[in-house]
């Protein structure tokens, strides 16, 4: 995979969080998030661990019953099975990376929460 930067992958959705791949294996995949003010990925429990690092922004991410504040340069990691989601209070960048990357079947929450508006579906 070439280098990559936030600034050359960045590009926002005004309807939802976009995402940019900059990796992907059976191993792990890892993509740049860029959010917009309320946007978020719905509260889901994929069998991946996840560690979201925020390049810039302020938001929360869900960690099972815990709700983390963020800010640029937190890092929170969240065992697989275990609920989380991510929203932006202010434009949010932040790096994603899981493992094993969630199948198909385990995003079926982001999508239904996404196409009702509801975080916590």
């Amino acid at each position: 995979m070439p280098k990559t930067s936030f600034d050359a992958e960045r590009e926002y959705d005004d309807d939802q969080f976009a995402t940019s791949a900059a990796f992907r294996s059976d191993r792990a995949k890892v993509v740049l998030g860029y959010f917009r003010p309320g946007q978020f990925i719905p509260v889901h429990a994929p069998d991946s661990d996840v560690a979201v690092c925020v390049q810039s922004g302020a938001g929360v991410v869900r960690e099972g019953d815990r709700e983390h504040d963020v800010e640029p340069g937190d890092v929170v990691v969240v065992e697989a099975g275990t609920d989380r989601g991510v929203r932006a209070d202010t434009d949010l960048e932040a790096l994603l990376v899981t493992a094993p990357p969630p199948t198909d079947a385990e995003h079926e929450p982001v999508r239904r929460g996404v196409a009702t508006g509801e975080f916590d579906p």
